[in-house]
């Protein structure tokens, strides 16, 4: 059986908000674009109208991820993601995605640590169509033992070729791994492979009917459509699904405060070349207080984003240390951020020295704060591309517990942000206690792999 072509999260979030929002943006007004309801039965629906194609973009997310999975079962959440698409008795196994294709659309589903979600692109005559069905699996879903059984040697595959066979992919899960303590982030979002190969049909059906109900899921519609349209045909499919009473606020074990630096090394010889990266736990757009996120956005756009970053322009441009540097802030989950820099070091160059230099620029922010050329600059430059990219983070917003008032005065928040809140946030997250570093590095075929955690006293 084949694998699904799955779209990856960032091009399958770039779908949803970005047409309407963008609009808004360019006008600079206040003007609210997004409608919200709620269904009798507890259904979030948020439409974002744009009339300029006859098509929209259809998409239930589900308030449920990996990180929400039973102790044991990882993997579980994605697992049901891909049996999402077997049958019900309306449709036959595989046939969604099929019946979507004839009539010219496309979709598509993912999984993160703390949302699900499935979408179509479709017509707008079609719209009714698809809502219809999606509804239809949200409590219809039946599965076989053959079914699961074959889906499941279907999701080891994925497992192998991406990441076992991938030595930048190992390490960035070791890392992740060592980087929380208690909480289930630090697990995969496909599962390790021990727990995935004993996912049974029990499991996943459980996982099923204890997450996937209209009071756990945001219905969001964008495109050629009006809020009166959409809530009638929410009305007739998804409102006719009762609420499941089990439903609960989310709760997940949390961390305590980090306060050791922890290092990572895998010696593989399929590592190209070898690199250096370092994530540093942070609180996201939900936990951070106010201004937090913004400020961490900024400051890593500075830092790390593109050739005129500063890790770019003095470990690449100015003293010829890497071959590429560079760094991100990852702020959309529910309960925690992250901070992550890297770098590949140039033909000679030591991972030693390029750590230090990666060091020293960080150093320097904290010390000496970043310039109002840079400020401004990355200011223009995220807005620029808010309107094309980040503002898709909107939905994935919605289901981590943010609101459509918070999520679309993020431009304006990010106006307000001042050098000195870039400083501050530099200089209580770029705190080496709350990091892990990790090290990658290409070995003679005949070496042994080998991966080595450490406390900063050396002790495996």
């Amino acid at each position: 059986m084949a694998t699904r072509v799955r779209a990856s999260l960032a091009t399958i979030l770039a779908i949803t908000m970005t047409l309407a929002l963008a609009q808004r943006i360019e006008a600079q007004t206040s003007e609210r674009r997004a409608s919200e309801f709620t269904l009798s039965n507890g259904m979030q629906v948020v439409v974002v109208p744009d009339h300029r194609a006859p098509v929209v973009t259809h998409m239930v997310w589900y308030r449920v991820g990996a990180a929400d999975e039973p102790p044991g079962v990882s993997g579980i959440a994605h697992f049901l993601e891909h049996l999402m698409f077997k049958s019900t008795e309306k449709i036959a196994s595989g046939e969604f995605s099929r019946i979507v294709s004839r009539m010219g659309g496309q979709d598509n589903a993912f999984t993160s640590q703390d949302a699900t979600a499935y979408f179509q692109r479709i017509a707008k005559d079609r719209l009714a169509k698809v809502m219809e069905m999606e509804a239809d699996r949200m409590v219809n879903l039946r599965l076989t033992e053959a079914e699961v059984l074959t889906e499941r040697d279907v999701i080891l595959e994925e497992r192998r070729s991406r990441v076992e066979n991938n030595p930048q992919a190992v390490l960035d899960e070791q890392m992740n791994a060592v980087l929380y303590y208690s909480h289930p982030y630090g697990i995969p979002v496909i599962g390790w492979e021990h727990e995935i190969a004993r996912l049974t049909q029990e499991d996943a059906l459980s996982f099923y009917k204890r997450h996937y109900a209209p009071n756990n899921a945001i219905l969001v519609v964008t495109g050629d459509v009006t809020p009166e349209e959409v809530r009638r045909l929410a009305e007739e499919t998804y409102g006719r699904i009762p609420a499941n009473p089990e439903i609960t606020p989310r709760k997940r074990p949390m961390d305590p405060e980090q306060r050791a630096a922890r290092r990572v090394e895998i010696k593989d010889p399929r590592a190209g070349k070898p690199s250096v990266q370092r994530y540093y736990v942070t609180p996201s757009y939900v936990t951070a207080e106010p201004g937090e996120a913004e400020a961490l956005d900024l400051l890593m756009k500075i830092t790390g984003s593109g050739a005129t970053s500063r890790l770019y322009q003095k470990l690449v441009a100015t003293d010829k240390l890497a071959s590429t540097a560079g760094g991100w802030y990852g702020g959309s989950s529910m309960d925690f951020g992250k901070i992550a820099v890297y770098a590949v070091p140039a033909d000679g160059v030591s991972l030693s020295k390029v750590e230090a230099a990666i060091d020293a620029v960080l150093a320097d922010i904290v010390a000496n704060g970043v310039t109002e050329a840079e400020l401004e600059r990355a200011k223009k430059a995220y807005l620029a591309e808010y309107i094309y990219e980040s503002d898709n983070q909107a939905t994935l917003g919605l289901v981590v517990g943010r609101t459509v008032e918070d999520i679309e005065a993020w431009p304006e928040r990010i106006s307000k942000v001042t050098r000195e809140d870039i400083q501050k946030v530099a200089a209580r997250y770029f705190d080496p206690r709350r990091s892990v570093t990790g090290t990658l590095l290409p070995v003679p075929p005949e070496g042994v792999e080998q991966t080595r955690t450490s406390a900063p006293n050396g002790r495996s």
